[in-house]
Order: structure tokens, then sequence, then C-alpha cells
């Protein structure tokens, strides 16, 4: 039996693109599924702000998250008055140890910056004055970037990265959408079996290869990669696009578990 949804936001409930971005029966599907006890969580590479931001203000979600996995580390639950808070001791670990890695890959990062000067339209990405990532002008470029920070890799181990379209960004190995999913259920006490998980992107590779989530899904509008990790994980790859796959997938495990 499902007790967790872990869904990525844009490309996977956000059709970005469409006159009607998401469906209204994505909002009926949570909501039936929250009376028999399901929690939600949004696991997505948007900070905090940001996912409020686009639950709000950009699409006026008429249901809020339990639970807010962000930039592809953080993890947050409500307080008792509604507010976010950090749930445990991950965020606390994820700063640490983040601190930890840009020390340490200063040398590669001043190779990724010279890196980026002989690509045209590209622009590095900071957050309080440290380089995290960068975007690119278009996807061949990301394709070329991302294969020289996967060359750097081999000399410090601990040097990953998270990519969605034409954004990346830099971030420790052990911090991703699976390994927070897998925290969460931890707290939990949740099994992979009582787990669905949907996204549309790279970036949300670590939470759909079977690992974190036994049910794991992706709309139509993936990248191959993805649908790729889905069939080998067994999941469901839906036809519709964004929140109509996410809908269809859920009719179909309740269906077929």
């Amino acid at each position: 039996m499902i007790r967790l949804l872990s869904t990525d936001f844009d490309g996977t409930l956000v059709e970005h693109d469409s006159a009607t971005p998401v469906l209204p029966e994505l909002f009926e599907k949570i909501e039936s599924l929250r009376a028999r006890g399901v929690k939600w969580a949004v696991n997505t590479g948007r900070s905090l702000w940001h996912m409020e931001e686009g639950l709000n203000a950009e699409y006026h979600f008429p249901i809020q998250p339990d639970y807010a996995l962000v930039e592809e580390r953080d993890l947050y639950r409500r307080d008792k008055a509604g507010k976010w808070e950090a749930f445990g001791d991950w965020n606390d670990r994820s700063t640490s140890d983040h601190h930890e890695l840009f020390r340490l890959a200063e040398p590669l990062l001043a190779e990724v910056l010279a890196f980026l000067e002989v690509m045209p339209g590209t622009q590095p990405l900071y957050d309080s004055g440290r380089f995290i990532g960068a975007v690119t002008a278009n996807d061949q470029q990301m394709d070329k970037l991302c294969a020289f920070l996967v060359k750097l890799r081999d000399r410090l181990p601990l040097f990953a990265f998270q990519r969605n379209t034409i954004y990346v960004r830099f971030c420790h190995c052990d911090y991703s959408k699976g390994t927070a999913l897998g925290e969460l259920s931890r707290l939990l006490d949740l099994s992979p079996d009582a787990i669905f998980a949907a996204g549309d992107h790279y970036n949300d590779l670590p939470m759909l290869d079977g690992r974190h989530a036994r049910w794991v899904t992706c709309p139509s509008n993936s990248v191959e990669e993805v649908k790729l990790a889905v069939r080998t994980a067994n999941g469901y790859l839906a036809k519709g696009v964004a929140s109509a796959g996410v809908v269809e997938a859920l009719n179909y495990f309740e269906a077929n578990i």
C-alpha cells in the first residue's frame, strides 16, 4: 500500500506551456489519497521559497504538501502552526558536508569557471559568494559541461552535480532527491514498498531507480534517460503529460498493487 507520494514539481506536476498547467484531477486525486492517510512530499530542485512561490503565486495550488525536499538535498516538514521546519538533523549534516566539499573542490571549480569562459552565453551561478552551478545557452552546451564535470569526479569522488534542462548545481555525492527521500522514509519508518515517486528530468533519476521508492513513474514529457530508469525499475511510463501522467500512474498503481 502506498503511504507517501514524492513528486517533482516543474515538468511533473506543472506543464509550463499549457493553458491548464495543472489538471484539477491531480488535486482531487491527492486529496482522496490523503483522506486515507497518505502523505505528500514535493521533491524539487527549487529552493523552499521558490517552491512556495510556485505552489501559491504561480500556479495557485488549492492543496499544500506535508513535506518539502528542496534544492535536491534539504528536508522540511510543517510544524503545528503550519510553518516549515527542518525535519531531523539532515539539513545540518548537508550544510556541513557541503562546506567541506566546496573547500576541497576549489581547484576543480576554478577549472570549471575557465571551461565556462569559452562557452558563449553560459553564466556561472553563485550563492552567498560561492560558485554553486551554471546555466548554459542550450542543451548541447550543457551536455559538454556535464561531460567535463564527470571527468573532474575522478579527482574528487565527493564532487557530484545535479542537472535539470540547461541548469546544473554542484553537490556532495551523498545528497540528492533520492537520498533525501530515503532520509524522509527513515524518519517516517516507511519501506520503499510504501513509496510512490514521480519525476521527469535528470535530477529526478536518484529517486526513480527503485532504491528509495518501489512505485515509480514518469510522464510522457520526460527525458529518455528518465524513461529508461523507470522502465528498468519496473515502473509505469505514463502516456499523459505532467499532471495528467501522474494521475494516470496513481490510478494504475491503485488498481494493480
